[in-house]
């Protein structure tokens, strides 16, 4: 496990994937102080002023692994873990956001190439950004600054720990410590497709590869693969 540090880049992931390109090895994590065109799912721009937290780390995709898509799973886990350490209580939200008293800590993109994926994990540690859509906090706010360097070795740790379990237990146990982290079972959600349309429903766990389940009015149960989700 080795943490690079550099001052200023448009994407910690873009660069990461680039020295994956190049035959970068892995465990490598990369953070920048500052972040200039990060970004999150679905596109979106991610906020990246010094303080916070922006980096990458490099996974190399073994042919006994689970799914690739359900390292989302496990980063959101280790980062939860590692909230935890500095003393703030945070819930998880499908797919992989931490909350902490129902407003968005964080983000975590993965991107992939070949055997090489990138897990960029952007944490509001001093500050947080107004969004339009979803109420957002920071770790300062509730109480626990920590610095960007601080924080991304306790990450780096977690996530070493969660991706041999990932690895040697399957996605299983990954899959039961994000429900034991999540918000509880019966909670309201809006799940908001990629087509525009809108679920409202309760939430019913994950099914054994980590989709969400939402049980709607009617009674029956929706499975999600990819989808914005809102508490109600």
């Amino acid at each position: 496990m080795t943490v690079r540090t550099v001052a200023e880049t448009g994407s910690t992931n873009a660069d990461l994937l680039l020295l994956a390109r190049q035959g970068a090895e892995e465990g490598l994590w990369l953070r920048a102080d500052r972040q200039t065109a990060g970004r999150g799912r679905q596109g979106r721009a991610w906020s990246s002023p010094p303080g916070n937290l922006s980096a990458s780390t490099l996974v190399r995709l073994r042919p006994s692994d689970p799914p690739a898509a359900t390292l989302a799973l496990a980063a959101a886990v280790a980062l939860h873990e590692a909230v935890g350490v500095f003393g703030v209580t945070a819930q998880l939200k499908w797919p992989n956001d931490v909350l902490v008293t129902g407003a968005k800590l964080s983000g975590i993109l993965l991107e992939r190439s070949g055997d090489a994926v990138i897990v960029g994990i952007g944490v509001n540690l001093a500050h947080h950004p107004d969004l339009p859509d979803r109420p957002t906090t920071s770790l300062a706010a509730h109480g626990a600054p920590v610095a960007p360097e601080v924080f991304v070795d306790v990450l780096a740790e977690a996530f070493a720990r969660w991706l041999a379990r990932w690895r040697g237990e399957g996605i299983a146990a990954v899959r039961a410590a994000w429900l034991a982290a999540a918000h509880p079972i019966g909670t309201a959600l809006t799940a908001r497709m990629p087509d525009g349309s809108a679920h409202d429903g309760l939430f019913d766990g994950l099914d054994r590869d980590g989709a969400l389940i939402l049980r709607l009015a009617g009674g029956e149960r929706h499975v999600i693969h990819a989808a914005d989700v809102f508490l109600a």
